[in-house]
């Protein structure tokens, strides 16, 4: 919303010389946003003055074109030219060129002399064209940013004025006002007004505050206006769509009359166009007082005003000049021929307001505020109208929009208005509320008086009424955001000052931290960014399809999958099964932007559906559910286990000067995920597995000690990395956390260092092709003892010399003593210890 000061004085008491940011810095102190300054003097600089054109000679020239070569007074007749620089004529008569014609000798017009600046940083200095001398500019109304005609230049007489010359003309346009752009939150809804924003500024500097609606005298109605009905007969949000419609009207208008240069500069500022004389006045007064108007072309209504819902397949055509279908949820507008406007949203074009029109149906109406948002957001339709219906009206203020229109009608444009007034509808019941003396305070957490509190109330326009223990508060009718003592209690506070509120640092319980959990993720998070993974967050939102591959290991297996009853777009329907189609996505969009080298590591929970699904019936409120209600309802929350992702795309390092990078393989993921074992202190088993998201050959699955599967590392599937348009080899790792922190140890002891020797071996076992090498090494493991410190398979051998399907798998062993030096028979007894039970287990023999 945006303020022009000139107008805010006119109900608050704004210093003569507050600037907008001087006015913006009050109005955050009760809530309001600051968000923008618009000022003209900014871009438009003087010297701007109004001229009167003494000759005008018309030249043709060599390119078609004629120009006007005009003598310009730019003083009063008589009086000498006090404004100095280059180009300035003391005469006070400016020699000019123009190419417009629409203007001839005796005209008034907009003259800007040279040192002037126009919007785009045009700057105004003697100019030597067309064989003459320009010194100035005859400004049309773009040059100077006020509108967007360029057909011509501004005719002052044309906005009904007649100033003397010389006259500044950027004040008699309105150009030295500025305004103040606050953002207005969904609940404050009477702040898209003038006179809301003028409550607000004396609520936050105490001063007076004069309310424009009680300027207005509406006059008694005499006698039935224009015929309307309310026949919204069944309510579909609770309350009627339409509960007040006043109508007024005004004959003999003349709509061609301009708007005047002090109201169009001012819904200039305010953020709206000026389309003409009668438009800008029911945008002025919606400004204003905060009720959206329209006005009918009274010789085009036919028949009643009835107000109803749309009947099936009923159209309209907008003013916009759209065709739309209506839905039976739409609020309308209709007389006897059919549709002529959708309520508080936009009016029809078939009894549009145009320059032909001469007698005006003034509609102020109130409207209820869901169905008008639906409305809107039905049709696509969003207008200053139904941006203040849906945050909600004051009731009250219909018939006094209504007659400030009149009276701006009359005064403008002219004509005469009936005395008969139309006013129908039911006023609402006003909301009342118990308020508590001391909830304020238990709620806020400080203290206040009974003179704050019943100060600050009726500062709102509320009424409060003492009652047994507190308060009865009737809330003011255009507050209806106001509805629970806990509102009241806001609006304390934000009156009194939120800066008043005492900051107090809660004590923390002795013996208390980090839980262990917590403790672990910290952990190990910090250890895979310190191994240079970078932390990424991705939508939980995923395809079915997404859910299908990444989501199970088998190929066709079962996936079910939560379903989203409002999702974002049809294609991301669902929630994740895991994190990696995220990953994916994010490298897919970096290496669009061509950043390859990827590193990319997320934590966050999956959703696991198990047999139930949701609950049949939601507890009802205010109430604690007993243990049994509890229990269905997070029977039917799916299971969502922290996991840990990780995607590697291109190179582990960059390219430079003597450095050839090297690319990510299946073995970095493996390597983080023993990096993570590592940290939580727990044994990670390694095998090769497969998962239909991964390459069949490539795939490392990792398991507890217990056989419970933790996830799986390698590369992913090549028809994958093809589909996604992934760089060739793509290397990606997924683990269950929570069964990974489940068998973390509560304290890692760590092993001391030995300050013997150590004495290595190496042994070379010829084994079945389908035994899995991880299999023997940890066999090698258990079989060694205690003596082993160390074992690692470095060679994999299949051809001549080892048979025919059969492979050699060589493994260095290391073995160490805490208390002395190892003899090579110690090492070797335990080495043949290890060779026995592989030679048990698997058959394996020693080359």
């Amino acid at each position: 919303m945006r303020i022009p000061l000139s107008w805010l004085r006119e109900y608050a008491a704004v210093p003569a010389d507050a600037t907008a940011e001087d006015v913006m810095a009050e109005l955050v102190k009760v809530g309001l946003e600051e968000e923008d300054v618009h000022r003209p003097t900014d871009e438009l600089k003087g010297p701007v003055v109004v001229g009167q054109v003494l000759s005008l000679v018309k030249e043709p020239q060599s390119n078609g074109k004629t120009i006007n070569w005009c003598e310009v007074r730019v003083v009063p007749e008589g009086e000498v030219q006090t404004l100095t620089g280059d180009g300035i004529d003391p005469s006070g008569v400016q020699g000019i060129v123009c190419g417009a014609h629409n203007f001839v000798e005796g005209d008034k017009v907009v003259v800007t002399l040279p040192g002037a600046v126009l919007p785009g940083d045009f700057r105004i200095s003697p100019r030597k064209t067309y064989g003459h001398v320009s010194a100035g500019m005859i400004a049309s109304v773009r040059e100077l940013g006020i509108g967007d005609d360029h057909d011509g230049i501004l005719v002052l007489s044309t906005l009904g004025l007649d100033p003397e010359v010389g006259t500044d003309a950027m004040e008699l346009l309105g150009l030295y006002d500025e305004a103040a752009e606050i953002n207005v939150t969904p609940d404050r809804g009477y702040c898209f007004s003038i006179r809301g924003v003028a409550r607000e500024y004396a609520h936050a500097t105490g001063t007076d505050f004069t309310d424009p609606a009680g300027a207005v005298v509406v006059p008694q109605a005499k006698d039935a206006g224009y015929p309307v009905r309310l026949e919204d007969s069944a309510p579909i949000y609770g309350r009627p769509g339409c509960d007040r419609f006043v109508a007024r009207t005004v004959r003999g208008v003349d709509p061609s009359r301009p708007t005047p240069p002090w109201m169009s500069a001012r819904l200039r500022l305010a953020g709206i166009r000026s389309i003409s004389l009668v438009v800008d006045i029911s945008n002025y007064v919606m400004l204003e007082l905060g009720q959206p108007l329209h006005f009918y072309d009274l010789d085009r209504l036919s028949g009643d005003i009835v107000v109803r819902r749309a009947a099936a397949g009923e159209k309209l055509r907008t003013l916009d000049d759209r065709e739309r279908t209506l839905d039976a949820e739409d609020l309308l507008i209709t007389d006897a021929s059919g549709p002529i406007g959708i309520a508080g949203v936009m009016g029809g074009a078939a009894t549009e307001v145009s320059d032909g029109t001469r007698n005006v149906l003034i509609e102020s109406a109130h409207f209820e505020e869901v169905g008008i948002g639906r409305s809107r957001r039905r049709h696509r339709l969003p207008s200053e109208a139904s941006k203040r219906f849906e945050r909600g009206v004051d009731w009250n203020v219909a018939d006094v929009a209504a007659q400030r229109a009149v009276e701006l009608l009359l005064d403008l444009a002219g004509g005469t208005a009936d005395d008969a007034v139309t006013d129908v509808g039911q006023a609402p019941a006003p909301r009342v509320i118990d308020l508590a003396s001391d909830f304020p305070a238990r709620l806020i957490g400080r203290d206040f008086t009974d003179e704050q509190i019943r100060g600050t109330l009726t500062d709102l326009g509320a009424t409060v009424d003492t009652v047994d223990g507190g308060y009865r508060v009737t809330a003011p009718s255009w507050r209806t955001d106001l509805e629970t003592r806990e509102d009241l209690s806001e609006e304390i506070i934000r009156l009194v000052g939120y800066d008043t509120i005492p900051s107090t640092l809660p004590v923390a319980p002795p013996g208390r931290g980090l839980t262990r959990l917590q403790q672990q993720r910290r952990r190990l998070l910090n250890a895979l960014a310190g191994a240079g993974l970078t932390e990424v967050l991705s939508y939980p939102f995923v395809s079915a399809h997404a859910n299908a591959v990444f989501g199970t290991p088998d190929e066709g297996a079962p996936a079910a999958s939560v379903k989203l009853a409002n999702p974002l777009s049809a294609e991301l329907g669902y929630l994740r099964r895991s994190i990696l189609p995220g990953l994916v996505e994010l490298a897919k969009r970096n290496s669009s932007r061509g950043f390859r080298d990827l590193a990319l590591f997320e934590a966050g929970a999956v959703f696991l559906p198990g047999a139930a699904m949701g609950t049949e019936s939601i507890p009802p409120l205010g109430i604690r559910p007993d243990d049994e209600v509890l229990d269905a309802l997070y029977a039917g929350i799916p299971d969502q286990p922290l996991t840990i992702a990780a995607l590697f795309t291109g190179h582990e390092t960059t390219p430079s000067a003597g450095v050839v990078p090297r690319s990510w393989d299946w073995a970095d993921a493996i390597d983080v995920v023993q990096l993570m074992g590592r940290i939580t202190g727990v044994d990670v088993v390694v095998r090769q597995g497969s998962h239909q998201a991964f390459h069949p050959g490539r795939t490392a699955e990792f398991s507890l000690r217990s056989g419970e599967v933790l996830g799986y590392a390698g590369e992913l599937h090549p028809k994958l990395i093809a589909a996604q348009d992934l760089p060739a080899r793509t290397v990606a790792l997924e683990i269950n956390a929570d069964l990974l922190f489940d068998a973390a140890a509560d304290v890692i002891v760590a092993r001391p260092l030995s300050t013997y020797p150590p004495a290595t071996q190496d042994v070379a076992l010829v084994v079945e092709s389908g035994v899995v090498a991880g299999d023997v090494l940890e066999t090698l493991r258990e079989g060694a003892g205690e003596l082993l410190e160390d074992v690692s398979l470095f060679d994999v051998y299949t051809g001549q010399g080892i048979g025919e399907g059969r492979k050699s798998l060589a493994f260095a062993l290391r073995f160490r003593a805490p208390d002395r030096t190892l003899t090579a028979d110690e090492a070797s007894a335990a080495r043949d210890a290890a060779v026995a039970l592989a030679a048990e287990r698997f058959g394996a023999v020693q080359r």
